[in-house]
């Protein structure tokens, strides 16, 4: 018997409800003792992974500890720096966080914003010829990349299934990006001289992996992170997590000094309620143009006099890009902007 296959709504169905689910874990009452006693000193650590009130700390040292956190210092995520205590039989309790340099979000089931992973610096779109590449996904992730001030990086994963031409062909559809300044990769997990590039790109940095299911990531993931079974494990035993480590957004150590997040909420992501002027410059190449249309209100839609279109028009602008502006125009500004066009 075939095992019938989901289609995306019941994907998307599925995960609304586990992220319900997840979400009454983290509203759950304080879970620690009001007697319970602080030993020694406050210090600093990173949350590299968290489920309910548990969450894996990693201190100065690079160990990693169990803590629990005080219900009423908001909602520490993975990536997070956060001042904890240590408390009886080596655990700790997180008392404060410290702030945060980048955050990456997507509205939760109420369309709120909801923290995945904070303090990035790199956000890594990965891409495949199998599935289908979304443009209009990955225009998302840059726009989100911009907005936030990371740098976004272009991996075209699993180039061993196509043939030269097609290869070559797959290239070209996507040269607009590096055209505009997005570092592009191509690589197959069946040559690992392909993925030396990405690996140096990875170091020093805290990147987070992104792109539709199928696309390669856990295969990469697994690559990036030869020790990555040990890592799961510390995490696991420093959590009582077990299973649920995997299910979890978790922070990885790479070597040289980087560090990688692998969070399942990333796979179906999509932008907020953003402003005109947010999403505008969340596509880089408009930023020349903006302003010299003739209206300053301009959808660079069907006005008379758009600069924007008239780049498009003089090859500078991809079509593409300016057709999935108009798409997230239309389904994240506020109705009011996009009134005016129909």
């Amino acid at each position: 018997m075939t095992k019938r296959r989901l289609s995306e709504r019941q994907l998307e169905r599925i995960r609304a409800i586990q992220e319900r689910r997840r979400s009454r874990v983290e509203t759950r009452p304080d879970t620690i003792p009001a007697d319970t006693e602080l030993i020694g000193e406050p210090e600093t650590g990173r949350v590299m992974v968290r489920y309910g009130a548990n969450l894996a700390v990693e201190d100065m040292a690079g160990q990693l500890v169990h803590c629990l956190v005080r219900r009423n210092i908001g909602q520490p995520v993975c990536g997070d720096c956060v001042v904890w205590q240590r408390i009886a039989d080596a655990q700790g309790v997180v008392t404060a966080l410290l702030p945060r340099s980048t955050v990456l979000s997507r509205p939760d089931f109420n369309n709120q914003p909801k923290a995945l992973a904070v303090n990035l610096s790199q956000l890594i779109v990965l891409i495949a010829p199998e599935p289908e590449p979304s443009s209009y996904l990955i225009d998302q992730y840059l726009v989100a990349a911009e907005l936030i001030g990371v740098e976004a990086i272009l991996v075209g994963n699993k180039m061993d299934l196509l043939n030269p031409p097609a290869r070559a062909a797959f290239e070209r559809r996507f040269a607009h990006y590096s055209a505009i300044g997005y570092r592009t990769f191509w690589t197959t997990l069946h040559d690992l001289s392909t993925l030396a590039a990405l690996i140096a790109a990875l170091a020093n940095h805290t990147s987070v992996l992104v792109g539709q299911s199928g696309v390669g990531k856990s295969s990469l993931v697994k690559i990036l992170l030869p020790d990555l079974a040990i890592q799961i494990g510390q995490l696991s035993a420093a959590t009582g997590l077990g299973r649920h480590t995997t299910s979890a957004t978790t922070c990885y150590r790479l070597p040289d000094n980087g560090r990688l997040i692998d969070s399942p909420g990333v796979r179906s992501f999509r932008l907020g309620a953003i402003s005109r002027d947010e999403l505008q410059q969340g596509f880089r190449e408009f930023q020349p143009y903006l302003g010299r249309c003739r209206f300053a209100d301009c959808h660079h839609d069907h006005e008379p006099d758009c600069a924007i279109r008239d780049a498009v028009t003089a090859g500078v602008i991809a079509p593409e890009r300016l057709t999935n502006f108009q798409h997230l125009r239309t389904a994240h500004l506020p109705r009011s902007h996009s009134d005016a066009t129909q």
